[in-house]
């Protein structure tokens, strides 16, 4: 289904990417290293924080979409920077109540590699 001009995966990565990048600093792919996954979910191995994070952005992104119909991938990449500035800023917030980065090296799910073979 086409929404906004968007109708190629790529494109979705490329807009679910730009709203990770503003507010985390880093692009899923970056995301995932940093956490030490490989093929695993990002999001099943996020913090509560994490995820409220990504949620806070991919929900804003959604509702700037609805009001605006933004179309093609250029002004939905510029929704998706604005949705996930409202999670950065949310962000910002939160590491300045308590004190810490809401970003965690942390994984939900326990991941030991062993030569290259996951073991769980």
């Amino acid at each position: 289904m086409e929404k906004g001009g968007i109708s190629e995966p790529l494109e979705y990565a490329m807009l679910t990417n730009e709203i990770y990048k503003t507010w985390s600093g880093m692009t899923a792919r970056e995301y995932k290293d940093f956490k030490g996954l490989r093929k695993e979910s990002l999001r099943d191995n996020m913090t509560d924080i994490e995820v409220a994070l990504t949620n806070v952005g991919e929900i804003a992104t959604r509702n700037i979409a609805r009001k605006e119909n933004p179309k093609g991938l250029k002004e939905n990449l510029n929704v998706a920077k604005r949705g996930g500035s409202v999670a950065k800023e949310t962000r910002d917030a939160y590491e300045k109540e308590v004190n810490e980065s809401a970003i965690s090296m942390e994984n939900a799910l326990p991941y030991e590699y062993v030569d290259k073979k996951l073991i769980k």
